[in-house]
Parts: C-alpha cells; sequence; structure tokens
C-alpha cells in the first residue's frame, strides 16, 4: 500500500543520508543533493510499484478463486439439473454430457467421450440425431423439435432445443442439444383435452336426454293404456309389454345421461377419504355383479381431504365395481388412500398438498384398443355395460380438481390411480 511504499522510502532516505553526512567528509554540493532527490524520487517510485504490482497480484488471485468457484457451481448446476445437455464435436465425437442426459438416453460418458456417438443416437432417438445434424449442417443458432427415445425397458418422448456454438478458426460449429423428458406434460396435456371432449359430450347428453325423456314417458303411457284395453287380443298385449319394458330400459339409460351430465360439486366440506372408501366397497359387497369368492381390501389410514362425499363416494364404488367386473370370480381388488410421494404425481400436476386413491386388481388388463377412450361415454369393454362408469368418475374427479390415471399390463391387472387436492382453493370457496 502507499503507506507502506512512503515508509520504505523514508528508512532509505534516511540511510543513505546518514552516510553522505556521517559516513563520508565530502561536503554537501549540489550535485550530491541533485543524487540524494534522485534517489529519493526512485526509491519512492520503485517502492510505489512494487505495492501496486503486489496489490494486482493479490487480486488477480482472487479474481481466478471466483471463477474457479463459478465454475464449480455452474458444473453443479449442470451435474443436477433434470434437463439433458450433450455437446458434440463437427466430426460427432462426444465433447461433454451430463448426468440427466445419460439417464435419459441411456448411455454412460465414460464409453463414449472423445469417440463418435452419433449412431448410438440415430439408433436410440432418429428425430433427436436428426436436430443435431440439420443444425450443424445449416449453421442455424436454434432449433426446437420434439424426439421419441426408443430404450429396451421404455418409450417416452422428448423436448429438444438444439445450438451451434462456434469452433476453433478453419472448424465448423459445435452442437449442443438441451432436452427434458416430456411425458408428464403430454400425459397432462391428454387429459386436459379429454375433459374438453367430456364437457361437450355431457352439454349433449343432458339436451338430448331432456328432448327424449318426456316424449317416451308419453309413449309409455299411451301403450299402458293400449294394453289395458278389453279388446286387445294376446299378441298386442305381448307387444305393448314389450314396449313398456325397452321404455323403461331407455328410461334408465336417459337417467345415467343426466347423472353423466349432471355431475357437480354441490357440497364441499371436510371429510375422511379413506372412510368414504370403506363405505363404498361395503356397497360394492352387496352388488349381484360382486361374485361371492371376491376378495376387496383397503388399506392406508385416516386420509383428511374438502370434498363432495357423494360424488367420492361415486368415484370409488364405480372404480371398485369395475375392477370387481374385469377381474370375475376370485377377484382380488386393492383399495389404498393416503399422501402420495412427490415423485409419483407428473411434474405440472398443479395439485398443492395432494392426497391419493389407488383401486388395483387382478384382473386381465385393458385391451389396448379400448385404453386410449377408456374414459369416453359409451366406451366400455364388458358386454351389457353402458360405458358410463368410468366417464362419470372423471368428471367427479375433475369436479375436485383432481387427476385420474390408469397403467394396465395385458394379464397382470389394472390399476387406477387418482390425485386429489386435500383442500378448496380460496377462490373456489369463497
Amino acid at each position: 500500500p502507499p503507506r507502506s511504499a512512503a515508509l520504505i522510502t523514508t528508512l532509505v532516505g534516511l540511510v543513505y543520508i546518514a552516510d553522505v553526512f556521517f559516513g563520508h567528509s565530502t561536503p554537501l554540493t549540489p550535485d550530491v543533493a541533485i543524487q540524494l532527490a534522485v534517489f529519493v524520487a526512485v526509491a519512492a517510485v520503485t517502492a510505489y510499484v512494487a505495492s501496486r504490482v503486489k496489490l494486482m497480484g493479490a487480486e488477480r488471485e482472487a479474481l481466478a478463486g471466483e471463477l474457479r468457484q463459478v465454475r464449480l457451481e455452474a458444473a453443479d448446476v449442470l451435474r443436477n439439473i433434470p434437463t439433458g445437455i450433450v455437446t458434440v464435436d463437427p466430426e460427432g465425437r462426444l465433447l461433454y454430457t451430463n448426468p440427466a442426459a445419460e439417464a435419459i438416453l441411456g448411455f454412460r460418458e465414460r464409453d463414449w467421450r472423445d469417440r463418435p456417438i452419433m449412431p448410438e443416437f440415430a439408433r436410440v432417438a432418429p428425430e433427436f440425431w436428426a436436430a443435431l445434424t440439420a443444425t450443424a449442417r445449416r449453421g442455424v443458432r436454434a432449433m426446437r423439435v420434439e424426439a421419441v427415445v426408443r430404450r429396451p425397458d421404455r418409450t417416452f418422448p422428448i423436448g429438444v432445443t438444439t445450438t451451434t456454438l462456434d469452433g476453433a478458426p478453419g472448424e465448423g460449429p459445435r452442437v449442443t442439444a438441451i432436452f427434458s423428458d416430456i411425458s408428464d406434460s403430454k400425459r397432462l396435456e391428454r387429459l386436459r383435452l379429454r375433459t374438453e371432449r367430456l364437457e361437450a359430450v355431457a352439454e349433449l347428453s343432458s339436451s338430448l336426454a331432456h328432448e327424449i325423456k318426456n316424449p317416451l314417458a308419453s309413449i309409455r303411457s299411451s301403450v299402458e293404456q293400449l294394453a289395458r284395453a278389453s279388446r286387445a287380443n294376446p299378441d298386442e298385449k305381448f307387444l305393448t309389454s314389450l314396449i313398456v319394458r325397452e321404455s323403461d330400459r331407455l328410461a334408465r339409460l336417459l337417467s345415467e345421461f343426466l347423472d353423466f351430465s349432471r355431475v357437480r360439486v354441490t357440497e364441499c366440506r371436510p371429510l375422511d377419504l379413506h372412510q368414504v372408501a370403506g363405505a363404498a366397497i361395503r356397497l360394492v359387497r352387496e352388488h349381484p355383479d360382486c361374485p361371492a369368492d371376491a376378495r376387496i381390501e383397503l388399506l392406508g389410514d385416516r386420509t383428511p381431504m374438502e370434498g363432495d362425499e357423494d360424488l367420492l363416494h361415486r368415484v370409488v364404488s364405480n372404480l371398485v365395481l369395475n375392477a370387481v367386473q374385469a377381474a370375475g370370480k376370485e377377484a382380488r381388488v386393492t383399495v389404498r388412500t393416503g399422501r402420495p410421494e412427490p415423485h409419483q404425481l407428473p411434474g405440472g400436476a398443479g395439485i398443492d398438498n395432494p392426497v391419493a386413491l389407488g383401486v388395483s386388481d387382478n384382473g386381465p388388463g385393458i385391451p389396448e384398443s379400448v385404453r386410449a377412450r377408456l374414459f369416453e361415454p359409451f366406451v366400455t369393454g364388458r358386454v351389457g355395460g353402458t360405458g358410463l362408469g368410468l366417464a362419470i368418475v372423471q368428471r367427479a374427479v375433475d369436479a375436485h380438481r383432481g387427476l385420474v390415471f390408469v397403467d394396465s399390463t395385458p394379464g397382470q391387472g389394472t390399476t387406477f390411480t387418482v390425485y386429489f387436492p386435500a383442500a378448496r382453493r380460496r377462490e373456489e370457496a369463497a
């Protein structure tokens, strides 16, 4: 620092002056005085420059330390983010990848470091390989695409953004790809579209049911009057009874349509989902379609939430009854309530403080042809079914701002999982 430089200069000057005056008998001439002044000036400048060099060295060390810290933090972030990052050189050799990229694409960096990895990308995710190749050839700054990763254990979509980085002079650009698994967002998008379709069908069903119900009641009443006429012969009475019976069947179907269209939360209050599930299971055990040897097990413990008890009862009873009917003889159905683990809920689900309801069976599974349209009205895999049970479940879950998912493997049974928010939103409660 300048204070140290001044001190050093003063001490050296005093020593030199003492040597001139006391160590020699030479008188103080103008030349000697000029020498003393030059010496003091040079000593001061030297001391100041030395102090500045030392200070700059310390600042450089501090800056280098901060730079190392930033690099370590950036590397730590890249290692821990769930988004995959891959960089390849113009020859397609792997320059960098993070653990998320290894997990998504199913390769290990140590096996491919500085080796051509593009053929592996073309095998696992052709669209991903095409995006990297196109970005390198065209030199575009950014490209956004969707790709499908086909691994032995599963197949899933990813969202990919590619960009170019200038390489050394005379070399082509390096290409970096940033990508992530978008299975959850795609799944949620399908749920949103399914909900919109159900809303449209519910409005149509309500209108048709009201338009048909009154004329149907008039037809039934008129036919009954004809059947009671004294001049009606046996054939006419048989036909009128057939019309009455079919009218009753249509009336029941219309009632189900109206039930489907009227699914609304009418009374939301605190309740125990576990207790609601127990009551619904007792009702299903008394249903004619429930085999005598069916075993329905309720697991979990108290699960408090806010909701419409009637709608939740219908959700559980419909799911359990469907499971029993699908499994048939020796049905084994497991119902579970409780708090889900954080990783179980899809990212972006938007359900705060969720509770879960799960219904699993040991049935034959859901055919692939039915699975994609399972929650749509009139879709059923059971002979004699109306196809409205799961549609009502979907509507009741939507009314509670929840989500319902189904996982089914042929020959290994089916599991329905429903997530509800434990409490209503403030704007809904207002």
